[in-house]
């Protein structure tokens, strides 16, 4: 038998009900998606991150168009490198007309041995490209004039003295980091120079006669304070020895 004050109360509510899920939403909240919470349909879309500065050439593979020259070494263009060469035992540097402060600079470099060379940056820092004995300091060496080495690499094994090498520079703020052959070689901050051409070394002396150093690829990346450094290349493997 059914009550009558239980068939009044169950209508009240079903009248109620209906009420409310005609109701507007409140001002200033949007009905929620079905199948989606408000908390998805609030979040704002991420702001795309900015694109790192590309990398630009020094040097356009056909004259020496940006660069000067000092000193008695030889310049040249030859089949896309850019050549140093000593002359009877005279070196010279060849330096960019522009200046940087804060970039890497990544080169791929091969040497005709015995050498004392390098990649200047700032224009008192060099990565060093040679073989010294007192103190003892192997390619991947940041020098300065003054300080002499201020890191020093020691593993002599990093570097191919037959074939090509890469090398990349990292110089944001005092902050200078070095890597030869995708190897870390050097790490310091200092603050002996914030802003310089990059440039190219074939240093002087009888014991260097016929040296010359080739670049295939010299290239520059603009930096923001605090951009972390790029992944440093890596030399490509050998190719495998013909089979006998």
């Amino acid at each position: 038998m059914k009550l009558p004050h239980v068939a009044i109360a169950l209508a009240a509510l079903a009248a109620l009900a209906a009420l409310v899920a005609l109701a507007p939403a409140s001002p200033g909240q949007s009905p929620a998606t079905p199948g989606r919470s408000p908390a998805a349909e609030e979040k704002k879309p991420e702001k795309p991150k900015a694109q790192a500065a590309a990398w630009t050439p020094l040097f356009n593979g056909k004259d020496l168009e940006g660069w000067k020259p000092a000193g008695a070494a030889v310049w040249k263009v030859e089949d896309g490198c850019l050549v140093g060469t000593q002359t009877d035992g005279k070196g010279g540097d060849l330096f960019t007309e522009k200046e940087f402060d804060n970039f890497e600079v990544r080169f791929t470099y091969r040497m005709a041995w015995p050498a004392n060379s390098g990649i200047w940056f700032r224009d008192k820092y060099q990565f060093d490209i040679l073989k010294w004995k007192n103190p003892v300091g192997f390619s991947g060496t940041l020098y300065c004039p003054g300080k002499m080495f201020i890191t020093t690499n020691l593993d002599e094994s990093v570097e191919n003295r037959d074939g090509w090498n890469e090398g990349h520079i990292y110089a944001n703020g005092d902050h200078l980091i070095l890597w030869l052959n995708g190897k870390k070689v050097g790490e310091c901050d200092d603050k002996t120079a914030a802003k310089g051409r990059v440039g190219i070394q074939v240093h002087q002396g009888d014991g260097f006669k016929g040296m010359a150093i080739h670049l295939k690829r010299l290239e520059i990346r603009p930096l923001k304070p605090g951009d972390p450094p790029s992944e440093p290349a890596k030399p490509e493997p050998a190719p495998p020895k013909a089979e006998k």
